[in-house]
């Protein structure tokens, strides 16, 4: 005998990644409940279940996002040098919003760009994550700083905050049509960018 309001067992993994397609294509607010559970494969009951409503599988979907999607940005963490740093985020940044398998864009950019008063929380708790990124790459350059990779007198945060503003705006850009080689050009460019605000410190104090 069925037994009502039992939830559906299925892959949480692929769960998440097809409502992250959701939420992706049309921002928290545009995803309805019918559209995720139709593409999840599951029903309200189990969606709840799982996690608790909307936002908590938001949520969910944001720290597999930065999991699985964001994995470039730790491995740019990684790189030998400040300059190796920038290269790898810039770069692997354009790949990863012009990826033909994926919707355009970034999840964190477009899922809580439109978002109204009533869900001012997800729009909140997207720039934290935002700024978390920032932050992280600022105490890697702060790391270089003290490495002397970095002159001593380079700034950090401004550095970091310089590459998030790049990186964020090729998201919108990559959402708007923009294609990967016209991303890679403007890349380029905050590359060299980059290296003259970060390498000339010194000489030209």
């Amino acid at each position: 005998m069925t037994q009502i309001g039992r939830p559906r067992e299925f892959d949480t993994d692929q769960a998440l990644d097809r409502a992250m397609e959701v939420f992706w294509r049309h921002g928290y607010e545009g995803a309805s409940l019918a559209d995720l559970t139709g593409a999840m494969g599951i029903n309200k009951p189990s969606l709840y279940a799982a996690y608790g409503n909307k936002e908590g599988l938001f949520r969910k979907v944001v720290a597999r996002y930065a999991d699985v999607e964001m994995a470039y940005a730790r491995r740019a963490l990684d790189q030998a040098t400040a300059h190796e740093v920038a290269a790898a985020l810039l770069r692997d940044n354009v790949v990863a919003l012009t990826r033909p398998d994926r919707p355009a864009g970034c999840l964190s950019i477009q899922g809580g760009t439109a978002c109204g008063t009533a869900n001012a929380a997800i729009s909140e708790f997207l720039a934290a994550s935002r700024l978390a990124g920032e932050q992280a790459i600022a105490a890697r350059f702060a790391r270089a700083v003290d490495e002397g990779d970095l002159p001593p007198d380079a700034d950090p945060t401004a550095l970091a905050r310089f590459l998030s503003v790049v990186t964020e705006g090729h998201a919108v850009h990559a959402a708007a049509g923009a294609q990967r080689g016209e991303l890679q050009q403007s890349a380029e460019i905050a590359l060299r960018a980059f290296d003259a605000a970060a390498y000339s410190v010194s000489s030209a104090s």
